[in-house]
This record gives C-alpha cells, structure tokens and sequence, in this order.
C-alpha cells in the first residue's frame, strides 16, 4: 500500500500543467509569426532598393566566406597529424581568400555571380527541354515551361550584364527572404490557431453540464 500510494503521488507530481503547454506553444508560434514578418518586410524593402540589396547580400555572402574559413582553419590546426590537415588548410585558405575579396569589392563579385547564375539558367533551361522533349513524361508541359523560362530569364540577364549585376542578385536574394518569410508567418499564424482550436476544445471537454 505504501508503494502504491508512493507512487500515486510521485505521478501526481510530475503530471505537467495541461494549461502550460498551449501557452508555450503559441508562445512559440508566435515568435515564429513575428521572424516571419521581419523576413516579408525586409524581402520587400529589398525588392524596392535591388541596389542596396544587392550590395548586402555579397557583404554577407563575403563574411559567412570569411568565418568559414576561420572555423575551418581552426579545425585542420586541431587535425594536425592527420591526412585531413592540408586539404583543411587549403579549404580555409580559398575560404578566407575569396571572403576578402568579395568584401573589397562587392561588385565585381556580383558581376561575378550573376554571370555564374546566367550560366545556371541556360543550362538547366537547355536540360530540361531536351529531357522533356526526350522523355516526354507526365509532366511534359510543365517541364517545356520551366526549361523554356530558365533559357529567356538567362538570355535577359546576359542581355544587360554587367549593368544587371546591380539588381540580379538582390532580387534573387529579396525574393528568397520574402517567400521564406511568408511560410513562417503561414506556419506561426496557422500553428497559433490549431493550438487556440485544441485548448478551446479542451476546455469545452471539462465544462460540467448543470
């Protein structure tokens, strides 16, 4: 009996607070809501200002090349002795070295980059129409369309460049913040509701009928 009852109160003790939960919950979808929202405003400001956006994005893009190759650095000098040690050097090495670069001079680097992203277009365009044509699966027009769009946006880009260098990437990047913005604020607001639908059905559950 002592057992028994010992263990009534130790599960007693550790049932959680059902009123917690639900509130840590939305507490959480909440945060993710508002990250959401920062994510659309900035994606929008950067659709408005390509320019800026672009000047930004490869500031950015050059210090995350910059603490890489530091983070990397550090890991080959602890795996020294090791055959991993100089590849994880000359890893850390370009890392470093191309960070500095894009970051004194952010806008070759952009020219740079766009000219690499026409390239991704025209080959993956020129991929998928060829596959498409050949396969000819289920999905044969949508893969026409796609190949068919990634072929002109890489023809209009190279069309303008270096003049379009100005604004390819923050539009890419600005539209990337914008949709990754919008999903979470989809998720926080529809994760806030489905927690207030499940605690107002709980609470509905323990009303006592008179």
């Amino acid at each position: 009996m002592a057992r028994s009852h010992h263990k009534d109160a130790r599960s007693h003790h550790e049932e959680p607070d059902p009123a917690a939960d639900p509130k840590k919950l939305r507490r959480g979808f909440g945060w993710i809501a508002g990250l959401g929202g920062i994510l659309v405003i900035a994606g929008l400001v950067g659709l408005v200002y390509t320019g800026v956006a672009t000047l930004t994005s490869m500031i950015l893009f050059g210090w995350l090349l910059l603490i890489g190759g530091i983070i990397g650095l550090l890991h080959a000098i602890q795996s020294r002795g090791t055959n991993f040690f100089w590849l994880g050097v000359v890893v850390a090495a370009l890392n470093l070295a191309a960070g500095v670069v894009v970051i004194r001079h952010p806008h070759g680097s952009a020219e740079a980059l766009t000219m690499f992203a026409v390239l991704l277009f025209l080959t993956g365009g020129v991929f998928r129409l060829v596959g498409g044509i050949v396969v000819r699966g289920p999905q044969f027009g949508w893969t026409l369309v796609q190949g068919a769009f990634g072929i002109l946006l890489g023809v209009l880009v190279l069309g303008n460049w270096p003049s379009s260098s100005r604004y390819v990437i923050g539009c890419f990047f600005s539209l990337a913040l914008l949709f990754d913005g919008l999903g979470l604020l989809a998720t926080g607001l529809g994760g806030r509701r489905v927690v207030g639908l499940m605690t107002a059905d709980d609470e509905s559950k323990h009303v006592q009928p008179e």
